[in-house]
């Protein structure tokens, strides 16, 4: 059972990688298909990693739990960070760009990364909210009851909507440049609305880990609702975790369980029947490409034209071929990559 679900839960992962890539497509679409992947995608990765915490009383268990986040969440945040500015450098030098100014305006958005940090480095906020989630959630779960646990989290969901609103209300323009106008280290206040996602996956466990046919029937009529009703124009949903673009106080909740709901139930399924190991492959791969895929296109798009499956091919072969290469080049490569019990190069 254990490695049934195991299965299904990296094939999930793999599907979802592949949907942030897609998310990330520059080019304009004839379906707004993108507009719908945002609905869920970075909804269900908080929700899948609060599947599997755990609880921690200890605190020389703590301060372990804590250190073993770091490595796997933050050495990798830091590697690919160095590594895409080295080469952005580089290739900024060789064409003759040596304004001092330039490169200190831009190490100092890398420094408060998070919303500010655009370009090659558009996936970068995920991981800082996602560390600062488990540990925001680590010590709710060890210093409070439940039900205090419950009633944070119902404020914390209130002022993440109160910030969104003034974001996109009261500042108004683009979601991009309204969130813009608040300044935050790491997209810290991201945390408040991801910590909720974090908990649903966390406090019905039992649930995610076994969809009844029941529970997905119900949320695909949702699902097909909501992309129906949209598409005609009766509703104008939009979810925006990056840029703090939260629409409806209860959509926000509704929409991307009932897309999560349906992800599952159909994987756990499938996976019974047929393997999908590529999609399992895609998910060992993943922090390279979650990190690389955009820089790829930025490199890419200068030599080579493509649509949407050109853009989602590259994005995802290239930071697999690159993740191989650093397992079996760099020393300690895997290490780079989020294994911390990884301390020695693969050697063919």
């Amino acid at each position: 059972m254990t490695q049934k679900r195991l299965t299904w839960v990296d094939v999930t992962k793999g599907f979802l990688m592949i949907l942030v890539v897609i998310g990330h497509y520059p080019g304009e679409l004839n379906f707004p298909f993108i507009k719908y992947i945002y609905w869920f995608h970075m909804p269900a990765f908080f929700l899948l990693s609060g599947i599997f915490f755990k609880e921690i009383k200890d605190d020389q268990n703590t301060k372990g739990t804590i250190k073993k986040r770091f490595m796997q969440l933050m050495v990798p945040y830091l590697f690919f960070l160095f590594v895409i500015t080295a080469v952005r450098y580089s290739m900024e030098l060789a064409l003759g760009n040596f304004e001092l100014s330039w490169y200190l305006q831009d190490l100092w958005k890398l420094v408060i990364a998070g919303r500010f940090a655009r370009g090659a480095y558009g996936v970068f906020w995920f991981i800082t909210t996602l560390f600062f989630t488990y540990l925001l959630f680590m010590w709710m779960t060890k210093y409070l009851s439940r039900i205090k646990q419950v009633m944070l989290l119902v404020i914390f969901y209130l002022v993440a909507h109160l910030e969104s609103i003034f974001a996109m209300h009261v500042i108004s323009g683009g979601p991009a440049e309204a969130a813009q106008t608040i300044p935050m280290l790491w997209n810290l206040d991201v945390v408040l609305m991801a910590i909720v996602y974090f908990s649903l996956g966390y406090y019905a466990k039992s649930i995610w880990m076994n969809i009844k046919i029941h529970w997905l029937l119900g949320a695909l009529l949702v699902v097909l609702g909501a992309v129906v009703t949209d598409y005609v124009g009766i509703i104008d949903y939009h979810l925006s975790m990056k840029f703090l673009r939260y629409d409806h106080l209860v959509l926000d909740l509704v929409i991307p369980m009932a897309f999560i709901i349906v992800m599952l139930g159909i994987f756990q399924r499938l996976t019974t029947i047929l393997p999908l190991e590529w999609l399992a492959k895609v998910e060992k791969h993943s922090i390279a490409i979650m990190y690389l895929h955009i820089f790829t296109d930025i490199i890419m798009n200068d030599y080579f034209h493509y649509g949407l499956i050109g853009f989602t091919t590259l994005g995802l072969a290239v930071p697999i071929l690159i993740s191989i290469v650093i397992q079996k080049i760099i020393p300690y490569g895997k290490f780079f990559l989020g294994d911390i019990r990884a301390k020695k190069p693969i050697h063919l």
